[in-house]
């Protein structure tokens, strides 16, 4: 008699940062299991209901939104958009007979693996963060697996039920990372300089940029270069700002499409603090200044941050200080090199590899268990 193909449920996302691993863990399963038989729910208007799609991937919007942590009118609609969202899930648990949920976190997470508890279907979390959200720590309860990053996260879940995985990255981004002559000619760097790369993400972070504007003439009096990816929002005034010191060993763009060549380019790093970019950096081994966004729920970019710094596997900065010390932190460290070997040394040691698969095998060890 023939086997029935799986049926996974994989719920979340609202961020790149949660999605793309999403995607990933999806792609590890199909490779493990072909016939396996994937569907996506996430939160209508957010990015997963186009980059979804893009992948090959069914997915199924749900009205959900975040709760203000301020009192606002927007709350009350919250309370709507949750119900509506509850009951939806539990029609698409019903109608698409689950093996098993996944949530990686992100709006439409909740509602799901509520449901998904409720009725009895195993659930596994997907924790990007070191630092656990209150959705996620009452979800934990009922959960089969939690599958973390980080140490120490027995202080937000069961013990027991704990799997250290790692986060997933692209797996493209590891795959075809660049050497270092080739990256430079990509990006058309001088060779003989020492490159400070700079990410914000897609849509940039203000202070990073902002601070970089700041000392752009310190810079210019530096021996090194800049690769400069200062987001849409911030592209125009970086350029500016470039243009009119008459620097020329500044490069701006406002987005990297190869940044497995960016990264093969760099000396140093400086970076935001999210889970799935501290992922990559770990596993790309180059030292780096973080700078934590604080407008994340509950901090947890500084939280994030701080496991790599407490192991002297990165340099932190906050962000309420970076206008004053990030360009100085970030001359100082690629003119030291034996700062630069240690760090290299301890964040490569905090590296997981293969994730994606290894959550993946877990998904499917639960729907055999089942």
């Amino acid at each position: 008699m023939k086997q029935k193909n799986k049926n996974i449920i994989i719920s979340g996302g609202g961020t790149g940062g949660h999605i793309f691993p999403a995607i990933s863990i999806a792609n590890a399963i199909n490779v493990l299991e072909p016939e396996t038989n994937i569907l996506f729910v996430g939160a209508l208007g957010k990015i997963e209901m186009e980059k979804v799609p893009a992948a090959g991937y069914k997915i199924i919007g749900l009205p959900v939104a975040g709760l203000q942590r301020r009192l606002t009118v927007k709350n009350i609609s919250f309370i709507f958009k949750l119900i509506s969202s509850l009951r939806k899930s539990k029609k698409i648990i019903k109608d698409f007979k689950p093996d098993v949920v996944v949530g990686v976190g992100g709006y439409a997470s909740g509602p799901v693996l509520y449901k998904a508890n409720k009725m009895k279907i195993p659930t596994i979390i997907q924790e990007q963060n070191s630092y656990a959200g209150i959705t996620n720590k009452l979800l934990a309860k009922k959960a089969k697996k939690i599958c973390v990053a980080y140490e120490g996260m027995e202080k937000y879940f069961p013990k027991e039920k704990i799997i250290i995985t790692g986060n997933p990255v692209r797996q493209d981004l590891m795959d075809n990372i660049g050497n270092k002559d080739e990256a430079i000619n990509h990006f058309d760097l001088k060779k003989d300089k020492k490159t400070i790369l700079i990410v914000g993400g897609s849509l940039g972070a203000r202070t990073i940029n902002q601070s970089v504007i700041g000392d752009i003439k310190k810079i210019g009096k530096s021996d090194f270069q800049l690769l400069w990816q200062t987001g849409k929002y911030y592209f125009d005034d970086a350029k500016k700002a470039a243009e009119e010191s008459g620097i020329n060993n500044i490069k701006v763009l406002d987005f990297i499409t190869r940044m497995d060549m960016a990264y093969a380019a760099a000396d140093i790093i400086i970076s935001r603090a999210g889970a799935g970019t501290i992922s990559e950096l770990c596993l790309v081994g180059k030292p780096v200044i973080l700078v934590p966004s604080p407008n994340v729920a509950e901090d947890h970019q500084t939280k994030n941050a701080l496991a790599l710094a407490n192991k002297d596997a990165a340099i932190m900065i906050k962000d309420s200080e970076a206008r004053e010390k990030l360009m100085d932190a970030a001359l100082k460290l690629i003119e030291n090199e034996e700062g630069i070997k240690v760090l290299s040394e301890n964040v490569k040691g905090m590296a997981l590899r293969d994730s994606a698969r290894n959550i993946a095998e877990e998904v499917l060890k639960q729907v055999e268990n089942d």
